[in-house]
């Protein structure tokens, strides 16, 4: 039994420390390392050692400001990650090392009238299949991250009633996929994975505070302060597609009048231009016939873009956030839409929060949703863990005697 505040209570910190900053960043050099956990280099470089021959990590050579350096990354063979993406008409599902690496992914349509309990067997023979497909034993599986679109209560797992799946309201995914797979499940909205997948590998990485936007049936936002997501209290924070625009306007699922969501929502925006392009026309479709000069996708295209930057502007006011990124099918609009969004932004926003904002499209596509639910997994699991999956009893009980270590 390890003692508070005893030599060998302070050498578990570190290593788990060392653990988490690798673990959230991907890779760092052990410059990097030691500047992110408060060490001394001699601890990290200690530490870094342990871990390598423990199996933790793995460290390759690099260059770093044109000097020569060492790369550490958790190893590959660590443990796998799962992530699963419920979208209005989608189900993908992504496997991953805890190195950052996707080693495999898949997708299938999903009817948007199915049951939870359809829809939860469909993922777990999804899952199956694709561990089974790269030769991956379970108890590899650290956790499996699930993305639903719509609001989840933070505490309980349960989905919330302006779901857009309506078949699964009242119900909870987090439990029912971690009783069919016994694993350990995390459960989010498609928006705040969205920002998890951009912030990781996508066009929010580096910044500390950010918006994603995602704009498809719904109009929801991810918020990133200082590194993290923010949830709020009831998991409910960044439904910016909530944000009134106009008392006046069209009556929204929530009940209200004149939502954002009203004005740029997919199933809002489409019957605008149902007379003139047929019924059959999707947000994909307006997108790429806007980008070859059709006037009619243009206009409406730009009018959601002022819209959501009214939206954005709001944000700016309360968050002032460093970047938002655009996400969903509008974002292959580019500058058609992003422009529209900037006008607005500086049009509304506080002039010191406006010129600060960057806005720019996510680079991820319909991959963010799964990514971010890799990225939810790496972000909550716990370093003890997996120290002890990795690391031998032995050598967790002998500590160095080197005060270097213990620094």
């Amino acid at each position: 039994m390890e003692t508070p505040g005893s030599q060998s209570s302070l050498h578990r910190a570190n290593l788990e420390r060392v653990v988490r900053a690798v673990r959230m960043a991907g890779s760092l050099t052990q410059a990097e390392i030691a500047r992110t956990t408060g060490l001394s280099a001699a601890t990290v470089s200690n530490i870094v050692r342990e871990l390598k021959e423990g199996g933790t990590v793995e460290v390759t050579p690099t260059s770093s400001g044109g000097r020569r350096a060492r790369s550490v990354s958790l190893s590959g063979d660590a443990g796998i990650v799962v992530g699963v993406d419920f979208g209005h008409t989608h189900l993908r599902v992504a496997i991953g090392n805890l190195a950052h690496t996707v080693v495999d992914e898949e997708m299938e349509p999903l009817d948007v009238d199915a049951s939870a309990e359809q829809g939860m067997d469909r993922a777990q023979t999804l899952v199956s299949r694709l561990i089974e497909r790269n030769d991956i034993s379970r108890h590899k599986i650290v956790g499996v991250g699930l993305g639903v679109p719509g609001p989840i209560d933070v505490e309980s797992g349960v989905l919330g009633s302006t779901s857009i799946l309506p078949g699964w309201v009242g119900t909870n995914p987090r439990d029912d996929l971690g009783a069919r797979l016994g694993v350990p499940v995390y459960v989010d909205n498609d928006a705040n994975l969205g920002a998890l997948g951009e912030l990781v590998w996508g066009s929010g990485h580096g910044a500390a505070d950010l918006a994603y936007i995602k704009v498809a049936s719904g109009v929801g936002a991810g918020l990133v302060i200082s590194g993290q997501i923010y949830r709020g209290p009831g998991g409910t924070a960044g439904e910016i597609g909530h944000i009134t625009l106009d008392e006046a306007g069209p009556v929204c699922r929530c009940g209200n009048r004149g939502c954002l969501e009203t004005f740029a929502a997919a199933r809002y925006v489409l019957p605008l231009l149902h007379s003139s392009h047929g019924p059959d026309l999707t947000m994909e479709r307006v997108v790429q016939l806007a980008r070859e000069g059709d006037p009619g996708c243009r206009r409406v295209i730009a009018d959601v873009g002022r819209h959501i930057g009214s939206g954005v502007a709001n944000l700016c006011n309360l968050l002032n956030p460093s970047r938002v990124v655009l996400g969903g099918d509008l974002a292959d609009a580019g500058e058609l839409v992003l422009a529209p969004i900037r006008d607005s932004v500086s049009r509304y926003a506080i002039p010191s929060a406006a010129r600060q904002l960057e806005v720019v499209p996510g680079a991820l596509g319909g991959r963010a949703e799964v990514l971010g639910a890799l990225a939810l997994v790496l972000s909550e699991m716990g370093d003890s863990t997996l120290l002890d999956r990795t690391q031998p009893a032995a050598r967790t009980a002998a500590q160095p005697t080197d005060a270097a270590a213990l620094a």
